[in-house]
């Protein structure tokens, strides 16, 4: 519990701190937290211990510039030599793993869950995929003309599996900001 109320005021104070609009490539959103086992309230869950233990930290960051958003992940302690899948999700994460719902995607596939390869892909969706370093920290970026739309991104989850599918390992509640148009 106190990690998540750590984690809010952290995201809370950044936010505020930052002083500067979207598209002037300021840190529009700022998230960094702890995982918890999903038995403790909290915006960073781990739901496999053995490779995101709790403990682990997470950063997230989303930048609006001329050229479009980027997302970057930033992970420590998590388990080395391992291939993370990672992904913006649509909504916030809970104890159960699935609450996050599918991938963002900025053309909605009509069919879901989306399993088409034409909507399922890095153009498409934030892949942030990432193999830890020997001392267990990882980073990733993504970068995208587009922006998300408002309140269908909520979350950043760890795959088991790098590319477009596999079991949730941990998520990440982020409050994602739409991109302000100029």
């Amino acid at each position: 519990m106190v990690a998540g109320i750590l984690t809010a005021a952290v995201t809370a104070a950044v936010l505020a701190a930052s002083g500067a609009a979207p598209g002037e490539g300021a840190d529009c959103v700022r998230a960094e937290g702890r995982f918890t086992p999903t038995k403790t309230p909290s915006p960073a869950l781990t739901y496999d211990r053995n490779l995101v233990p709790p403990g682990a930290r997470i950063e997230v960051t989303q930048r609006h510039d001329k050229g479009g958003t980027r997302v970057t992940l930033r992970v420590r302690g998590v388990k080395p030599g391992f291939a993370f899948g990672a992904h913006v999700h649509r909504k916030p994460c809970g104890v159960d793993p699935a609450a996050a719902g599918g991938h963002y995607q900025h053309r909605p596939d009509p069919v879901q869950p989306s399993k088409n390869p034409a909507y399922v892909n890095p153009d498409n969706e934030v892949w942030l995929d990432f193999t830890a370093q020997p001392d267990g920290s990882g980073k990733a970026s993504a970068v995208h003309s587009w922006g998300f739309r408002p309140g269908e991104a909520g979350a950043v989850v760890l795959h088991r599996e790098q590319g477009g599918a596999g079991d949730r390992v941990a998520c990440f509640t982020v409050p994602f900001e739409p991109r302000a148009h100029a």
